[in-house]
């Protein structure tokens, strides 16, 4: 595989434009895509991902959210990797990126560089909901369109999506039609400013560099309300109190953010259960009933 991405990257020659490659080594972490680094032989290293030529809109979709999360970020807080090059070869497609040294960071610096993200998109924004392009969340398609009504938005765009998918393990979505209408009109009350998201923000997809910066990478972006990235941070663990101070320091939740969180997290939630099965199907189902009991709806 190492010398079929060596061939290329060296026939695209736009990676290997002033230097030549030197050597190729597999990095460990993925488990979507296969990951690389490519040293080059002057000194400089490219990270690389590779996957088959079927999966090259994923590439397209990631460096498409990339360029729109470096468009918005604060370079004095985080760090989004830069996009290079995305590759058909053969049978399969390789997508290259600037390489980041990875090492800890004062987490609290990650949470002020997401908050001015989200604030500055906020202010940019047409006020519309949603991406224009075909997405993906893992291996999972993230409905594209747009929306002007955010409850309306989350659960045609988001959450529908999932529990149609979810009828191949026992979810019936006939019987959550009253919380789906309920949770519109919740979430359309509630009236946030559209801020780009960067939609699938676990801790694994996010660190620091030697700047000591934060980083932001892996995205599954779409214009939505910030509540989502900081719900999502709650769900798999992983951010300390500090991470929340910077945020909340920079641009502070609304008081009523707690009520939005299992709703927001379900969308994730169901999107696991859809790819992996196992415990997250327990999960989905769990979260369901809590928010018909938070809500008094009755079933």
């Amino acid at each position: 595989m190492e010398e079929l991405i060596k061939e290329a990257i060296t026939n695209s020659n736009k990676i290997t434009k002033y230097s030549c490659v030197e050597k190729i080594t597999p990095v460990g972490g993925g488990c979507i895509h296969k990951a690389w680094c490519i040293h080059l032989k002057n000194g400089q290293r490219v990270f690389a991902k590779t996957n088959h030529i079927k999966n090259f809109n994923m590439f397209r979709y990631e460096s498409e959210c990339l360029l729109n999360l470096r468009q918005y970020s604060n370079e004095s807080f985080i760090y989004i990797p830069e996009p290079l090059e995305i590759i058909k070869y053969n049978t399969f497609s390789i997508f290259c990126l600037k390489w980041i040294d990875l090492v800890e960071c004062s987490t609290k610096i990650l949470g002020q560089g997401l908050a001015l993200l989200h604030k500055s998109s906020s202010k940019a924004s047409k006020k519309n909901f949603g991406w224009g392009s075909e997405g993906f969340i893992g291996t999972n398609f993230q409905k594209k369109g747009w929306g002007t009504n955010w409850g309306n938005y989350f659960i045609k765009y988001r959450l529908q999506p999932q529990l149609t998918l979810a009828k191949a393990w026992g979810i019936n979505i006939e019987d959550y039609q009253d919380l789906l209408v309920y949770f519109s009109s919740y979430l359309n009350s509630h009236q946030p400013t559209p801020s780009i998201l960067h939609g699938d923000l676990w801790s694994g997809n996010c660190g620091g560099n030697k700047k000591g910066l934060g980083c932001l990478f892996d995205p599954a972006c779409y214009w939505g309300d910030r509540e989502v990235d900081l719900a999502m941070t709650r769900l798999f663990g992983g951010f300390n109190s500090e991470f929340y101070r910077g945020y909340e320091e920079t641009w502070p939740l609304n008081k009523s953010a707690e009520t939005r969180v299992e709703i927001y997290n379900l969308y994730h939630l169901l999107n696991h259960a859809n790819i992996f099965g196992g415990s997250y199907k327990e999960s989905v189902l769990r979260s369901l009933k809590n928010l018909r009991l938070d809500f008094k709806i009755k079933s």
